[in-house]
């Protein structure tokens, strides 16, 4: 492909210098790609200034460069732009052949629920004979074959690789998770989703954002930027009335505790499940008998639902589709222990997601709910004392432990939950190492305890000083119980 071929439908463009004949094969944002005829993006991030790698980027087989200031020592073209992040979202969807135009992409966003509701409407989808390709946390699939991922939203690149992908293998329509992250960095800049829906907000992601309104004006972007052609909001999260006001898109709303169009009623709920009665204003309602507990997934698959009624998909659909999903990799997932007690594995990394998780146990929990959980470091340092809270709070017993501690010491951040926690004057240990936490957990574990793994979920690895370690928490309890049976 021709460099000026990449260049269309780019608001960015200031001016260019050199050949825009030049022929693309590959597009990088790394220096150190080994490329051939690579277009290199100089993004300018938090930590780094690419413009001052280019020269690598060049000797590694870069032909063309993206700047945002020219660079007079390297004999290159270059496309200068006003925005090297958007620019890189157009080109790449350019280069790719924009494949998001001929599928139907829908978008969820939100503190909680963005993972389940987007499986929820893959299933639904799939249920309805449409061939689906979901985007995600828990990484990417077409169909039932998985691709891996490595953040909630892909960059750019990779994103409109996946995309082609997809088209070209008759993916329909596509579940796709929106990060306030990927929204604030124009990674789906150029892209229009057929349905946009939004979940819940809550504290998280501060280190990146400062605030919860700069984090909020971010997720309201998203629908009232032009990318979202329908909406689906959450009428019992307060901040969804501050993004209806000011849209301009249809949409449908859906919630339990407030007049909604689409909602909940006659909820029950189990350690195996929750049975609900869905309906929408004006239409006959339908029972709906999920294979996955807690209230929040209620909401998750009242978000699913409100997106596949969107998409003009029929009730029995969605009901069948909801009710086929066992399980989704690492939310609430049960393990399969044989043991007296249960163990259950969730993502919960956040207050609200680790209070969630800690009701829903309290509902149907025998014994003690034991929580274990950390916090992961480089991040949100304000939520650590909260979630301590919420631990002592709700469960009866909390083994401390870390997350992904990252570049800082782990000592210095259980220290910080331990501030929160030594007030509620539950009982609780500290144990850094997490394997010997997770020993220690189902080594006092009794009869009808219910131990919760709270914070990796799905993640195989722990990240220390820099460093991704093996470490997929369904195995470590399997070893573990091994030994100990043993």
């Amino acid at each position: 492909m021709k460099l000026r071929e990449v260049l269309v439908e780019l608001p960015y463009l200031l001016d260019t210098r050199g050949n825009l004949d030049t022929e693309i094969q590959t597009l990088t944002a790394s220096s150190r790609d080994k490329v051939c005829e690579g277009l290199f993006f100089c993004i300018r991030g938090a930590r780094f200034d690419a413009h001052l790698f280019a020269a690598q980027a060049v000797e590694n087989g870069c032909v063309a460069l993206v700047v945002e200031r020219y660079l007079d020592e390297l004999d290159v073209p270059q496309i200068r732009v006003s925005n090297g992040r958007g620019a890189m979202a157009r080109i790449a969807a350019a280069f790719y052949g924009w494949p998001s135009r001929g599928m139907q992409l829908v978008g969820i966003t939100g503190t909680k629920g963005k993972t389940t509701t987007s499986y929820m409407v893959k299933s639904i989808v799939e249920q309805a004979g449409y061939k689906c390709g979901l985007i995600g946390t828990t990484g990417d699939m077409i169909g039932d074959r998985r691709i891996e991922s490595h953040f909630t939203t892909p960059d750019p690149i990779e994103l409109q690789r996946t995309l082609r992908m997809m088209a070209d293998e008759g993916v329909q329509v596509v579940s796709m998770e929106v990060s306030a992250h990927a929204i604030d960095m124009l990674r789906m800049d150029g892209m229009v989703f057929e349905v946009g829906c939004y979940t819940n907000l809550s504290q998280d992601h501060l280190d990146w954002f400062h605030t919860m309104d700069a984090y909020f004006e971010t997720k309201k972007k998203f629908f009232t930027s032009g990318m979202v052609r329908n909406a689906a909001f959450n009428a019992d999260d307060e901040t969804s009335e501050r993004i209806i006001r000011d849209l301009k898109v249809p949409r449908l709303i859906y919630g339990i505790c407030v007049d909604a169009d689409l909602f909940a009623r006659d909820i029950e709920i189990s350690e195996t499940g929750v049975s609900f009665r869905m309906r929408l204003h004006g239409v006959d309602e339908f029972p709906v008998s999920l294979r996955m507990t807690g209230m929040f997934n209620v909401y998750n698959a009242l978000a699913a639902a409100a997106c596949a009624m969107i998409l003009g998909i029929s009730q029995d659909n969605i009901r069948a589709g909801l009710e086929a999903i066992a399980s989704v990799p690492g939310r609430i997932e049960m393990l399969d222990t044989h043991t007296p007690y249960k163990v259950i594995l969730d993502y919960s990394h956040s207050p609200d997601a680790l209070k969630n998780i800690l009701q829903t146990v309290r509902t149907f929990a025998r014994g003690r709910v034991i929580a274990l959980f950390g916090c992961g470091g480089d991040r949100d340092q304000g939520k650590r004392p909260i979630m301590g809270e919420i631990g002592g709070q709700l469960a009866d017993f909390c083994v401390l432990t870390s997350d992904n501690p990252r570049s800082e010491d782990p000592l210095d951040i259980l220290s910080a939950i331990e501030e929160g926690i030594r007030p509620t004057g539950k009982p609780y240990t500290v144990i850094e190492n997490r394997r010997e936490a997770i020993r220690y957990a189902l080594t006092h574990a009794k009869d009808g305890d219910v131990i919760v793994l709270a914070g990796k979920g799905h993640e195989t690895y722990q990240e220390i000083k820099g460093v991704r370690h093996p470490f997929d928490e369904k195995v470590v309890v399997s070893e573990l119980l091994a030994e100990l049976g043993s």
